[in-house]
């Protein structure tokens, strides 16, 4: 299934169909958050991101805010264990480089804790609910990219 994905930078509300009706599905369907937490605003802020299967099938999201919080992952039921999760938190690692960040945060379900811990994430949170599933907030710090160091007496001919 992998080489039939493709991931690309969304937009809202261009894109919002697509990404709305993963997000419904995968937490206010599967998890049973209620439709106002999930969708709270804040989409027209956010960057996101869009995974599609064969056909340009919307099968994963997540978004970005401003602040550098990481939330709304989701992957459709049938593709999860693809790596899609994986591929969609890479984009946002890669875009909040580019942007010049310093961390990134997100509110990780305890069952996804060791998923983000995979990709440098860290717990700095007691457990707490939200939409009645607990959570830790973990961080990431962006590693700042290295400059060629200037030879403090070039060498001269």
């Amino acid at each position: 299934m992998q080489q039939h994905i493709t991931f690309r930078e969304a937009s809202w509300p261009a894109d919002a169909a697509p990404l709305s009706r993963i997000r419904r599905e995968v937490f206010i369907e599967e998890q049973h958050v209620p439709e106002a937490l999930e969708f709270d605003g804040l989409d027209a802020a956010a960057l996101h991101w869009l995974a599609s299967g064969p056909d340009q099938e919307p099968i994963g999201t997540l978004r970005m805010l401003p602040s550098g919080q990481i939330g709304r992952m989701a992957v459709r039921a049938a593709w999860r264990g693809h790596g899609i999760g994986s591929r969609l938190l890479e984009h946002a690692l890669a875009a909040a480089a580019r942007h010049g960040w310093q961390e990134v945060w997100l509110n990780a379900q305890n069952t996804r804790i060791g998923f983000y811990a995979r990709h440098d994430f860290f717990v700095i949170s007691d457990p707490f609910e939200d939409a009645g599933i607990p959570h830790r907030r973990m961080l990431h710090r962006i590693p700042r990219p290295t400059t060629p160091h200037a030879c403090p007496h070039p060498h001269t001919p």
